[in-house]
């Protein structure tokens, strides 16, 4: 088939003006022209322009959009491999962005004193202050978010930094507990439950062992948490929910 200039322009989301141009600079001239001297394109332009809206949108410069799709070694299939490679990148770019920005919309709220930068050196993707928020959510239990408030807001990079590597300490040697094959109801999982537990209140507010399995059924029912300790044993999000119910029967 044949497509107008217009046509191109519109189903490619381009100006005209940037047709004219793109032909007048080599990068996509159109195969054919009417009786009348007007563009026309077909599919294989369409193609091409395609993979030029690609290359444009991966921020490369004009020039060597075109020197790589006139290399005569490349062919369609592997620029859609890399321009997948590329895009895949860049998505995990701007998600570490996001997760960046979102730390800090929300450790701005809490006073938490440390620079963006120092936010998601920290923190990553982990926010510190879910347990407090939620707590406050589901029990009601401001009091427990204003003391966790209190204490965020006087904590330093070093402060968080001995926070990060309490839990990642905590996590492998959880994990490990997890390895061995003995039960989330055994005395290993559950003192670890229990230390859990005292990390939370040792750091931000004080969590009783209601408010503790409490967090242990959100655990399991909450995407958030759930992905949190996914990714660092599968299975540990169910696990340790039932570890906690059981560290807080043992203890009743």
């Amino acid at each position: 088939m044949a497509y107008t200039v217009g046509q191109v322009a519109k189903a490619a989301g381009v100006t005209v003006r940037t047709l004219h141009h793109y032909d007048e600079i080599g990068l996509l001239s159109p195969s054919g022209r009417s009786s009348t001297g007007y563009r026309r394109y077909d599919d294989a332009d369409l193609e091409r322009l395609q993979h030029v809206r690609y290359y444009r949108e991966l921020g490369f410069p004009l020039e060597e959009i075109a020197a790589i799709l006139d290399d005569p070694a490349s062919d369609p299939a592997a620029h859609l491999r890399r321009q997948h490679e590329l895009l895949t990148v860049r998505i995990k770019k701007l998600q570490e962005m996001v997760t960046a920005i979102e730390f800090a919309m929300e450790a701005s709220k809490l006073n938490i004193s440390l620079t963006p930068q120092e936010r998601f050196e920290v923190f990553g993707d982990f926010d510190p202050e879910a347990h407090a928020e939620e707590a406050e959510q589901r029990w009601g239990g401001s009091e427990a978010y204003r003391e966790s408030n209190r204490r965020v807001s006087r904590y330093t990079k070093d402060d968080w930094l001995r926070n990060k590597a309490e839990n990642e300490d905590w996590g492998r040697r959880f994990a490990e507990v997890m390895s061995s094959g003995a039960p989330a109801d055994s005395p290993a999982a559950m003192d670890l439950a229990e230390e859990h537990r005292q990390i939370i209140s040792r750091w931000f507010y004080e969590c009783s062992y209601e408010i503790h399995t409490g967090l242990a059924d959100m655990y399991v029912a909450d995407e958030r948490f759930t992905s949190y300790f996914e990714r660092i044993r599968p299975g540990m999000a169910a696990y340790l929910s039932e570890a906690i119910h059981a560290n807080a029967i043992s203890r009743a």
